[in-house]
């Protein structure tokens, strides 16, 4: 019997590992060679360089020029020694697309008050690709080079939320394909609709006023910590600017010292200095009522504080004892 249950324990641990092996292993989302047709683009289709591409319907002309005047298309050329970036790098080879387009065709369009257009869907179609493999194509240079803050990726939360390099940068913008901060906080709230609500409360963050932006306290590419926070804690990220709350104090508020979020919300709210729920019943969700003072209370005359920080303003910390001796958050 002995022998029997511990070939059956041999049996069963060897049934899980072998799950969780299953479990770590990678999938493709699809047929690898599918997936590479859709990276790499057509494989019967053979690079001709960006110049030939261009000179065969000039339909194109202004979108290179706004490539090579950005930071791209200057730094990562030739000349730069980095990796070439051109028409193909994105759109993939393009020797079908351009197949049959003669000076004589194009003369003809011009004629007739047309443009020549080659055969896009020769091309990689990038509209129609899955966020992450159009995200994949971007990643291609992007990760090879001292692009750092994009090594978080593929875990971040954009990544997983299908979102795409594209949804954010417009890659034939112009000079400047960067998002500036003053775009960036009514990019960002096209999808996160319920911050954008909040920052129209009484009390929040000035974002805005566009004092502060959203990748001040957010890394949007992709972070190991908590909602992409640009800090591995919440305390880190908000004492960047609150630097006076960060302490450590002699006498420290218990539990709250590590998280912010126990009493404020970080976007916006109804209640002064973005606090959760207003004073004081916001300090009486964990201390009980008292009185002002010892004689009143002995009278059963003693008056309710309006506001606990009305008496105990060191709230966050203090490194001075109160009167009593104690720590009372008092001076």
């Amino acid at each position: 019997m002995a022998l029997r249950n511990a070939v059956l324990f041999f049996i069963v641990s060897i049934a899980v590992l072998n799950g969780c092996e299953t479990l770590k292993s990678s999938k493709p989302i699809g047929p690898i060679k599918e997936y590479e047709r859709l990276l790499a683009g057509r494989f019967d289709a053979d690079y001709i360089g960006t110049d030939n591409c261009l000179s065969a319907c000039h339909f194109h002309d202004k979108l290179k020029r706004d490539l090579d005047a950005s930071t791209m298309g200057a730094q990562l050329s030739k000349s730069s020694g980095l990796p070439l970036v051109n028409c193909e790098s994105c759109h993939g080879p393009g020797s079908l697309a351009v197949a049959g387009l003669t000076p004589e065709k194009v003369a003809e369009d011009l004629k007739a008050g047309k443009r020549t257009k080659c055969a896009y869907d020769t091309l990689i179609d990038l509209n129609n690709l899955p966020p992450q493999a159009k995200s994949l194509i971007c990643l291609k240079c992007h990760t090879a080079n001292a692009t750092f803050n994009l090594h978080n990726w593929n875990a971040g939360a954009h990544s997983v939320n299908d979102v795409s390099c594209s949804d954010c940068h417009n890659i034939h913008k112009g000079p400047d394909m960067i998002v500036r901060n003053s775009e960036m906080a009514d990019m960002c709230e096209r999808c996160h609709q319920e911050i954008k609500a909040e920052f129209s409360l009484p009390s929040h963050h000035p974002v805005p006023e566009k004092k502060i932006f959203c990748n001040n306290c957010h890394n949007p590419h992709g972070s190991g910590n908590e909602k992409s926070l640009i800090k591995s804690s919440v305390k880190q990220t908000c004492t960047k600017c609150h630097a006076e709350k960060e302490g450590p104090f002699v006498f420290e508020h218990a539990d709250n010292t590590e998280d912010c979020l126990t009493c404020h919300r970080p976007h916006g709210s109804v209640n002064n200095n973005l606090l959760n729920v207003s004073l004081p019943f916001l300090c009486l969700q964990c201390h009980p009522v008292h009185r002002t003072s010892s004689t009143s209370a002995a009278e059963g005359k003693g008056a309710f504080n309006t506001r606990c920080t009305d008496c105990h303003s060191q709230i966050h910390g203090t490194d001075l004892p109160s009167a009593s001796g104690n720590g009372r958050f008092t001076q």
